[in-house]
């Protein structure tokens, strides 16, 4: 099937919103330095790039957490076998060259010469085989992955080989997708952690180095050229071409109040804030020395995910009943509230996207409160408070918590809303116990098919989040992993979305462009996924 992105205004441009919003701005706080001088300016302070974080930076393993700012961190010290540009295609990363066997069983990759981690090692194929069981553990779409493969071998230091019990069509796009759990590569005795502990060892080969002594949790986090880095020749696109780094250093500047940033930004004491509230970008967008980039085009969804195991979403009509009570338009106009920043999309898969479909979304599509509250009643609820967590420091889905709490109270749920900041949500979202439903984003790179799309996930103890368990869904997801033809993959794709709406694996709530505020005299910017600090300068 021919990979066909489609940018998120052109999109909604042919799409009509089901609704339209209009809203008020009043009150808007002037934009002025209010805030004290940053503490003791480097000596190349022209070569410093200063961020204000989504969130705080706490968890510092990408495989442990799907969290998009370890993914951040992730990028910034890791390098990948191979990268995805702007256009949705694989490119060599890490990799040299590679060859299959004629029965596409046996996969050959030559890495590059001269890779190197921050300690002064070579990468060698043993780091690279390390790295990759240990991600294969963790994440969704590495584990589909590994329940094809046969064995790993060493040939030699630059070259290894991966052996598969039969052909798997995802092998590439495997190891080069984009979003969490993204496999990057570790030295081998950082990837020798047990996959259910944190590592405490930050040693990449990656385009910046981590100045773990200068992390500050809650305050700043640091990052510094790596001089031995040897980006590719071809430009930066997306998360593949030359990670080419034209700054001394960078420094991640938490700030969790967001009109604190946007006075920050407006006085020049950080150069970019990397996910303003949406409630901040008039005053952003009316002044001259500030643009909005968007780094992802083709946008992102937001979802509500279940946690199965514990009651009352451990029955599927409760699931249901909560399904039917949630509508799109109310979480997008609340959370985002620009038109052309969001549109309902009634699928799992983007609606820019080659697998985008509508079947089975009923319950999604058209929503009722009435028919909420008869399935609640058919379920038996016992009136079992519904714990939602609500990340108060994350701006881009604060809301979302708020929407989905008086819309389930609309139906009959009792609810209990609890307030925290993002990593602390990150952390006890791990646990089977500890609450009922939580929400997030996604980009859309992440969420295009059925393999890549770790909320689609049923494989019990170790599915996304929530821990959906459905033997069903797991075998047209193992079936689309073996689909040697695109006509047989959409047919499929179609299935596995009317299962997970069936089971609630999970609820689409809608698309979104999310956008970076920054100073005019940042250039640089690479289109893909997600805000990415190679490539950027200051003039």
């Amino acid at each position: 099937m021919e990979r066909r992105r489609v940018d998120f205004r052109e999109a909604t441009g042919r799409l009509r919103l089901c609704v339209r919003t209009t809203l008020a701005f009043t009150g808007l706080v002037a934009l002025c330095a209010c805030r004290p001088a940053p503490q003791s300016a480097p000596a190349h302070a022209d070569k410093v790039l200063r961020m204000v974080p989504q969130s705080d930076l706490e968890i510092l393993d990408p495989v442990w957490t799907t969290a998009l700012i370890t993914q951040d961190h992730g990028y910034m010290i890791y390098d990948t076998l191979f990268g995805m540009d702007a256009s949705g295609r694989v490119s060599p990363q890490m990799v040299e060259t590679w060859d299959v066997s004629a029965d596409k069983k046996i996969w050959t990759f030559t890495l590059r010469d001269g890779l190197e981690f921050h300690d002064g090692l070579p990468v060698t194929s043993d780091d690279v085989i390390a790295s990759l069981q240990r991600w294969g553990q963790r994440d969704t779409m590495g584990r589909k992955l590994m329940s094809f493969v046969e064995g790993w071998e060493a040939v030699n230091a630059r070259t290894f080989r991966l052996t598969l019990k039969e052909p798997y069509g995802l092998v590439l796009e495997s190891f080069g997708k984009p979003g969490s759990n993204v496999p990057f590569i570790m030295p081998r005795r950082v990837a020798a952690t047990p996959v259910s502990k944190q590592i405490d060892d930050t040693t990449g080969s990656g385009p910046f180095v981590f100045s773990k002594d200068q992390w500050r949790p809650g305050e700043k986090v640091v990052y510094l050229r790596n001089a031995k880095y040897r980006p590719r020749a071809e430009p930066a696109s997306g998360t593949s071409g030359g990670k080419t780094v034209k700054v001394d250093r960078v420094e991640w500047v938490v700030i969790k109040d967001a009109q604190t940033a946007v006075n920050a930004l407006a006085a020049g004491e950080v150069d970019l804030i990397e996910m303003p509230a949406y409630e901040q970008y008039p005053a952003l967008e009316s002044n001259a020395g500030i643009q909005m980039v968007e780094p992802n085009p083709i946008g992102a969804q937001f979802s509500l995910h279940f946690n199965h195991l514990a009651p009352p979403f451990n029955k599927e009509t409760v699931r249901q009943a909560a399904m039917a009570a949630l509508n799109q338009p109310a979480f997008l106009q609340t959370q985002v509230g620009i038109p052309g920043r969001y549109r309902t999309c009634f699928s799992v898969y983007p609606c820019s996207t080659p697998y985008f479909t509508t079947t089975g979304m009923d319950f999604i599509a058209r929503p009722d409160v009435n028919r909420a509250r008869q399935l609640l009643g058919e379920s038996g609820y016992d009136g079992t408070p519904v714990v939602i967590m609500q990340p108060t420091d994350l701006a881009i889905i604060a809301k979302l918590p708020v929407v989905a709490a008086q819309l389930l109270r609309d139906a009959g749920f009792k609810v209990d809303m609890q307030s925290m900041d993002w990593q602390t949500l990150v952390s006890r979202r791990a646990k089977k116990d500890a609450w009922n439903i939580f929400l997030t984003g996604a980009g859309a790179e992440q969420v295009e098919n059925p393999i890549s799309n770790n909320m689609l996930s049923a494989a019990c103890d170790k599915a996304f989040w929530g821990w959906a368990c459905d033997a069903k869904l797991e075998t047209l997801r193992d079936a689309f992993a073996r689909a040697g033809d695109d006509q047989a993959r959409k047919a499929l794709a179609e299935q596995i979305q009317a299962r997970a709406m069936e089971i609630g694996a999970l609820v689409p709530l809608g698309e979104y462009v999310r956008g970076t505020a920054a100073r005019r005299t940042v250039t640089g910017f690479v289109t893909g996924y997600f805000l990415v600090l190679w490539n950027l300068e200051k003039q």
